[in-house]
């Protein structure tokens, strides 16, 4: 059974930062690109950031600037460094894996909360 797991979530100031990671076997790390997407209460899901193995990196409008993606291969984890918070940023955080255009999800994690306070 393929397992994403998700960490560091929480609650923060807006204008602070946060960091998630993410961590799943090294036979689906390699072979695809990683990618962040977040829902919010009573909105669609949507794409944050992808990264792929190469380290090519796409962005969501709503975060360039402010959330930077990143994967370590050689521990099997993707981050996503978050700064400049809003409170618009409140969300279910998950990571999958996925291709570079965050169009085809292959497998997801189980979500992390982040909340901003204005």
């Amino acid at each position: 059974q393929v397992q994403l797991v998700e960490s560091g979530g929480g609650l923060v100031q807006a204008g602070g930062s946060l960091r998630l990671s993410c961590t799943t076997s090294g036979n689906i790390f390699s072979m695809n690109a990683m990618g962040w997407y977040r829902q919010a209460s009573g909105k669609q899901r949507e794409l944050v950031a992808t990264i792929t193995v190469g380290g090519s990196t796409k962005y969501g409008d709503s975060v360039k600037g402010r959330f930077t993606i990143s994967r370590d291969n050689a521990k099997n984890t993707v981050y996503l460094q978050m700064n400049s918070l809003k409170p618009e940023d409140t969300a279910v955080y998950y990571c999958a894996a996925t291709n570079f255009w965050g169009s085809s999800v292959y497998h997801w994690g189980q979500g992390t909360q982040v909340t901003v306070s204005s």
